[in-house]
């Protein structure tokens, strides 16, 4: 199992390298070039970049992923695709995105886009805590660990 990380955004990458690399498992963290870093991870990480479309890391990961990798993403849209491809996906809050829960959340986006569309105002995410953080290690080292 290889480890494919929507890395834009995701406030987890810590915790997946750290977890990972106590497993030997590769990491492969997608970001746009726009998030250019000169950082050095452990061996095992690779970092590719990708130009600043909305959807070329969503791409990218789709391209390298194969059946059985895991997938992180807070991208509904990915997670649906990556589950159609038979990948495991999480979201950095620690929920598995399943075949029973991704077409309500695809619905639940869309209405959202809709009303913003029409002027209404929606509420975003939920801040994000030491507490999810706590809790994303919790559910990502129960799932390493039944793979």
């Amino acid at each position: 199992m290889k480890i494919f990380v929507d890395a834009d955004a995701c406030p987890v990458k810590d915790i997946i390298i750290e977890e990972a690399a106590k497993r030997e498992l590769e990491v492969t963290l997608v970001t746009s070039i726009s998030h250019f870093s000169l950082q050095e991870h452990p061996a095992g990480v690779e970092t590719i970049y990708v130009d600043n479309d909305s959807e070329a890391a969503d791409y990218r990961i789709m391209k390298l992923a194969g059946k059985n990798d895991l997938i992180i993403t807070q991208d509904y849209g990915l997670a649906s695709l990556a589950l159609a491809k038979g990948c495991a996906v999480m979201h950095h809050k620690g929920f598995m995105y399943t075949n029973k829960n991704i077409d309500d959340l695809l619905q639940t986006r869309y209405l959202s886009a809709q009303a913003r569309k029409a002027g209404q105002r929606t509420k975003g995410p939920k801040a994000f805590t030491k507490d999810d953080k706590a809790l994303f290690r919790e559910k990502f080292i129960k799932l390493l660990e039944t793979k």
